[in-house]
């Protein structure tokens, strides 16, 4: 009974991505999928070249994410490199059905042991809460410089940015705040009426030592410059006018403000490029080059390993027991 209702929820999540994917890449096509032609056509052929090297840190980007999860679940289960991938991809699948894509746990949980998953799933919290608290921090001090500068801003300066300042300043508290104390995380699910009684399988966020809650932020900072300088280098090979130090400060600002914006599903990638243009258009990017850049990067980092992660779902082995 298990392996079947595993199976059809593979099926489903399949199912979901591949309708999920094409409508989102035809729910807007005067600025998706004609920003993602047209990108063919502003790429000459050196920036190709370029293109290339954007892909290939999509594998480093997906290669952090999955040895961070490795290292934070290695105290449950040792799983091999592999595995960690490919749960991360499924994960990846999965998360494009919840609001923010936060439900990548799901998918990953599927390829540890029955007994360690609800245990794997508060550590995978754990690990998306220190990329979390990494956009919050850059992407604060991305905003601060930006005002130091006085550079144009989709937020007018004085009560409105002092708003968004705050209410900033208050999710990076608590953001730093769970991360650092993870006892403090499982006090906060126990609060859950329907998780209390899985706190038993939470102890594991107070078992883990300091260094390994420093490891995993700092390899959540390195996967940030990766995907940050994947969206840089995108905006440079397709020409934008805007100049490399406003871009380096308004990215960070961009991944910050779509974290704090509610997604669902449909209308993520709209939130991506609505933001970038809020914030690149008035530091002179052409709109068709943001749109092109950002529509790239969600192709190269959530489109491509959301399918692959769908199609390891879906033919993966269903782990019903220990063994």
């Amino acid at each position: 009974m298990q392996r079947t209702l595993l199976l059809l929820f593979r099926l489903g999540i399949f199912a979901w991505a591949c309708v999920y994917l094409v409508a989102q890449l035809r729910l807007d096509e005067s600025s998706t999928l004609r920003a993602l032609v047209a990108s063919g056509g502003l790429l000459s052929g050196s920036s190709a070249s370029g293109l290339l090297i954007v892909a290939l840190l999509m594998v480093v980007n997906w290669g952090l994410e999955a040895f961070k999860w490795r290292f934070l679940v290695k105290p449950l289960e040792h799983i091999s490199v592999l595995k960690a991938v490919a749960a991360t991809l499924a994960g990846c699948s999965v998360s494009l059905v919840t609001p923010n894509r936060t439900g990548e746990f799901v998918g990953r949980v599927l390829y540890l042991r029955p007994e360690q998953r609800i245990a794997g799933a508060s550590l995978t919290v754990l690990g998306n809460l220190s990329q979390v608290l990494v956009t919050f921090v850059l992407g604060s001090l991305g905003l601060l410089f930006m005002v130091m500068l006085e550079l144009p801003l989709p937020v007018r300066t004085g009560w409105p940015l002092g708003a968004v300042a705050v209410v900033v300043a208050l999710f990076t508290l608590v953001a730093a705040v769970l991360f650092l104390f993870p006892q403090l995380l499982r006090h906060t699910l126990d609060l859950v009426p329907f998780l209390r009684r899985f706190d038993h399988h939470f102890r594991v966020l107070s078992e883990l030592p300091r260094s390994a809650l420093l490891t995993t932020l700092a390899l959540s900072g390195v996967r940030y410059m990766v995907f940050t300088a994947q969206f840089v280098a995108l905006l440079v090979l397709l020409g934008t006018d805007v100049p490399l130090l406003h871009m380096v400060l308004a990215v960070p600002v961009i991944f910050l403000l779509t974290t704090l914006v509610p997604t669902f599903m449909l209308t993520e990638l709209g939130v991506r490029g609505g933001v970038a243009l809020a914030l690149l258009q008035p530091l002179g990017g052409a709109p068709l080059t943001v749109v092109a850049a950002t529509s790239l990067l969600w192709s190269l980092n959530v489109l491509l390993p959301a399918l692959l992660g769908s199609v390891l779902l879906l033919l993966g082995r269903s782990r019903s027991s220990a063994a």
